[in-house]
């Protein structure tokens, strides 16, 4: 009687956690079952076992799409454990409850609106509406996207590595595509490809394909023009290319002279780094020469790249391209002292301008908690703590080097802050608040104050 009692009293809890706490506990069992399978001797090119808080890292890094390592991905794990970091990625990409939907589907099982509102959540959906049949395509076109960057980098690593360049090409497809930044070259091997424009257009439109999220590509497939766009995918579409060339420009402006990054290339050479940077730096981390050279200016200004991140429903973080432009918009309308606040002749509703400050204001707090914490913890110049905590935050990867020789405290702390950065800050703190199930409606009376 006891033993047929304990399955219904899990489901029971099961049942009462919120869309929220779902999800962020599927980002937690999947994070602990990778770091288990990294641990195994046979993850390892030597045989040994990864530390449990190394490969726990290595396993939230490849689960949130992160890139930040601890160990050399390509000289320490074997195939087998490559193959886990690549589904680990993979998986975290889709999102667990994205896969859980898919095999449920392929099994002819019948999805539960609860499972629909989790996937909703996981996505960053509007609606719950169209759900799965959003799933079905967006799970079709990301794999045929893979596939075509996966034959593309094979033209360019099957010269250089035989038959091994073919599952590395399709490795960093992946990697490329779910914002990873993850790569099995081994030490600065990548470096060897920053003046191959074919390599380097392809991982970074790979990463752009990523980051402007499921529901844009899905739209943009099935949609050609410009008119029939949602406000939604009009606002990541600009956003995202005006924030590509103004990276572009400025990383261009401020390394020209660095000998140590791009200031001894040619002309060429020099503006396709620069893209490559600027594409990079707001979602995938995959870098092609060492960022600890940079110059302190440019650091900061790629903090704020990374900050602000891609777009909503896809696997990169950051505060995301909307946030920043609906940000904007206010500012803006605030300015001229417009009673509205209008996007491509569309207004705002008052509930997505709360949000978007919310977003801000959280994502900054928790970007200067982190950094304080670290500073406390780390022995490292502080413009390289905060771009570490600001590339966990915005699950970026890219880092000056200083990832592996951070103490067990500061690796748990940039743990819990990029499982944060991947479920979205707002969902992750709705995941931890207590609920009150009566909401009772008290209107109190308004009174102005002083601002500015």
């Amino acid at each position: 009687m006891q033993q047929a009692e304990i399955p219904k009293s899990i489901n029971n809890w099961l049942l009462m956690l919120s869309p929220y706490q779902v999800l962020v506990f599927s980002f937690l069992g999947l994070i602990l079952v990778g770091a288990f399978l990294l641990m195994l001797p046979i993850a390892s090119n030597d045989g040994s076992s990864l530390s449990f808080i190394d490969a726990l890292f290595t396993a939230t890094s490849a689960v949130c799409v992160t890139g930040l390592i601890v160990v050399d991905t390509g000289q320490y794990f074997s195939i087998f454990g490559q193959l886990v970091i690549i589904m680990l990625i993979q998986i975290g990409g889709f999102g667990v409850m994205t896969i859980t939907t898919i095999f449920a589907v392929i099994m002819g099982k019948k999805i539960q609106l609860r499972s629909r509102l989790i996937v909703q959540e996981s996505l960053n959906r509007v609606t719950v509406g169209g759900i799965v049949k959003l799933i079905k395509l967006l799970v079709k076109t990301t794999l045929c996207i893979e596939f075509i960057g996966g034959v593309l980098l094979a033209f360019v690593l099957y010269p250089d590595y035989g038959v091994k360049g073919i599952y590395m090409a399709f490795w960093h497809s992946i990697s490329a595509f779910c914002n990873a930044g993850f790569d099995i070259f081994g030490g600065t091997n990548i470096f060897h490809y920053n003046n191959n424009p074919l390599f380097c257009l392809v991982i970074a439109f790979l990463i752009i394909l990523g980051g402007i999220g499921y529901g844009v590509t899905v739209e943009v497939k099935a949609k050609h023009k410009w008119q029939d766009f949602s406000l939604h995918t009009k606002i990541v579409l600009v956003t995202t290319l005006i924030l590509l060339t103004v990276g572009t420009v400025v990383i261009f402006c401020l390394e020209y002279n660095n000998p140590n990054t791009i200031g001894d290339w040619n002309l060429g050479h020099k503006l396709l780094g620069a893209f490559f940077l600027s594409t990079t730096s707001r979602t995938a981390g995959y870098t092609l020469l060492d960022t600890g050279a940079l110059h302190g200016v440019t650091l900061f200004f790629i903090i704020i790249l990374m900050f602000l991140g891609a777009s909503p429903g896809s696997t990169a973080g950051g505060i995301k391209t909307t946030t920043i432009a609906i940000i904007f918009a206010t500012v803006t309308s605030l300015i001229r002292d417009k009673d509205e606040v209008v996007l491509f002749k569309r207004r705002i509703e008052h509930d997505l301008i709360v949000k978007a400050l919310a977003i801000f204001y959280i994502a900054a707090a928790l970007v200067v908690l982190g950094t304080m914490c670290l500073c406390v913890t780390e022995d490292f110049p502080f413009i390289r703590i905060l771009f570490e905590v600001t590339s966990a935050m915005a699950t970026v990867g890219l880092s000056t080097g200083i990832t592996a020789d951070l103490t067990v405290y500061g690796k748990y702390l940039l743990i819990l802050i990029m499982l944060i950065g991947r479920v979205g800050v707002l969902t992750f703190l709705m995941a931890i608040s207590m609920r009150n199930r009566r909401k009772v409606k008290i209107g109190y009376p308004s009174e102005r104050i002083g601002v500015g």
